[in-house]
C-alpha cells in the first residue's frame, strides 16, 4: 500500500512494485486515505512519505505510527526528501522492527529500494545509509559514542541500515566472529552488556539516536 501526496511519485512508485512482481492492494494521497484504506485491507508494507496534505509537516509520520499501533504485523517504510532525525528517532522509538526510513532519492536506486522494502517485510530494518552518516556525524563527539573505535563505529552504522550479522560481516570484509566481538564491545561502552528483556540490537541504534 503505498501514501504518497505527489501524483508522478506515486504512479512510478506504482508501476515499480508492479513490474517487480509486487501487489499494490492502494495507492494513496494522504494520511487519512491511507488509515481508511488500512481499514478494508492489510497489506505486508505500507511505504508512505514523511511530509502529506493537509499541513505537509509530520501527518505522514503519524500515519505510520497510527499503522504500527494497529497493525503491528505490518511492515512501515517512511520515505523522506530530507534528512529529519527527530522523526526517525521517533518512528524507532515505536519499535524498529518491521520499519524502514529511506530518502527519496533512494528509490532511484532500484536495487536499493527493493532490498530495503524486503527487509522490512521480513520483519526488518532499513535506514538509509545517509541517514545514518548524517547521525553518526553529529554525535561523533557524544557520549558514550565518542568512546567508539572506527570500527566499532562502522559496525554500528551498518547495523543501523538494518544488516544482519552476515551482511555486516560482507560489507565491512571482516569475519562473523569478528563482527560479534565488535557488537559485544558497542553493547559494553553504551552500558547495554546487561540488558535483558528486549534486543540490544534495537537499543544501540536508539541510543544514538537520542544522543
Amino acid at each position: 500500500m503505498i501514501a504518497e501526496d505527489s501524483t508522478l511519485l506515486r504512479e512510478g512508485l506504482v508501476r515499480l512494485l508492479v513490474e517487480e512482481g509486487h501487489e499494490v492492494v492502494a495507492a494513496v494521497g494522504d494520511g487519512a486515505a491511507l488509515l481508511a484504506a488500512m481499514e478494508e485491507r492489510q497489506p505486508d508494507v505500507v511505504v508512505l512519505d514523511i511530509r502529506m496534505p493537509p499541513s505537509h509537516t509530520d501527518e505522514g509520520l503519524r500515519a505510520a505510527l497510527e499503522v504500527r499501533e494497529r497493525w503491528p504485523e505490518v511492515g512501515v517504510l517512511v520515505l523522506s526528501q530530507h534528512i529529519e532525525r527527530h522523526y526517525t528517532a521517533r518512528l524507532l522509538a515505536s519499535g524498529a522492527q518491521r520499519t524502514g526510513y529511506l530518502l527519496k532519492d533512494r528509490v532511484a536506486q532500484v536495487e536499493e529500494f527493493l532490498d530495503a522494502l524486503e527487509r522490512v517485510r521480513a520483519g526488518g530494518t532499513a535506514l538509509d545509509p545517509e541517514v545514518v552518516r548524517q547521525l553518526m556525524l553529529r554525535s561523533a563527539h557524544g557520549d558514550p559514542l565518542a568512546r567508539l573505535t572506527p570500527r566499532e563505529r562502522g559496525v554500528l552504522e551498518a547495523l543501523a541500515q538494518g544488516h544482519t550479522n552476515t551482511a555486516i560481516a560482507g560489507k565491512l570484509h571482516i569475519s562473523v566472529s569478528a563482527v560479534e566481538k565488535h557488537l559485544n564491545a558497542v553493547f559494553d561502552k553504551l552500558d547495554l552488556s546487561r540488558t535483558t528483556g528486549y534486543n540490544r540490537r534495537v537499543l544501540a541504534v536508539l541510543r544514538y539516536l537520542e544522543s
